[in-house]
């Protein structure tokens, strides 16, 4: 209160955006709502230590589940072309692991894109592309999909949507699932 008049301390604090309150105080519901994704994605991380096991280097970084507390995650990770060599960054459901082993991968498989290593940018913006597909749910059947993965490798990087089954391999995969997928490749 120290510089301050009486009348000054009782006066209602000045209304702003940030605060989302109208004249009375009263907070716009629609300013506290988040939008909810179908699924909670969790991000993976794995960093190359031959120190440790494979599963030793893989670590949980996050679970969201909703649009905003997506995007503040996107906005506050390691792009794919920062990543270490070896390293990986994996979106997965909720309770399912990104390796093999996990019973929601066992039989499944994957659709994989490489990208030359020289393309630091693409990498970057097929890697982005990709997740927010995947949480966007744009592919035909969402059960399907387990999650993503971007590789970074020496030679060459991948990214791939993992399923949870595979499909007859004579059997050609969904013409509608594909050209989504690799329409996000396309400049």
């Amino acid at each position: 209160m120290a510089g301050k008049t009486k009348k000054e301390v009782l006066q209602r604090p000045e209304v702003t955006e940030r605060n989302h309150a109208d004249q009375d105080g009263i907070v716009d519901p629609e300013s506290c709502i988040k939008h909810p994704l179908q699924f909670h994605w969790t991000l993976w991380y794995q960093e190359p230590d031959k120190e440790k096991s494979w599963g030793g280097n893989l670590k949980e970084v996050a679970t969201v589940g909703a649009v905003e507390d997506f995007w503040k995650l996107c906005n506050h990770i390691k792009s794919p072309s920062d990543l270490k060599t070896g390293g990986d960054c994996s979106l997965f459901k909720q309770g399912i692991r990104p390796m093999w082993e996990d019973e929601k991968n066992f039989r499944g498989g994957r659709w994989v894109i490489n990208v030359p290593r020289q393309q630091h940018h693409e990498l970057d913006e097929y890697w982005l592309d990709t997740i927010w597909c995947r949480i966007g749910e744009v592919f035909d059947d969402p059960e399907e999909i387990c999650g993503a993965v971007v590789d970074v490798r020496p030679k060459m990087n991948r990214i791939a949507i993992w399923t949870s089954t595979v499909m007859n391999r004579d059997a050609p995969m969904p013409e509608k699932a594909v050209s989504r997928f690799l329409a996000i490749f396309e400049p």
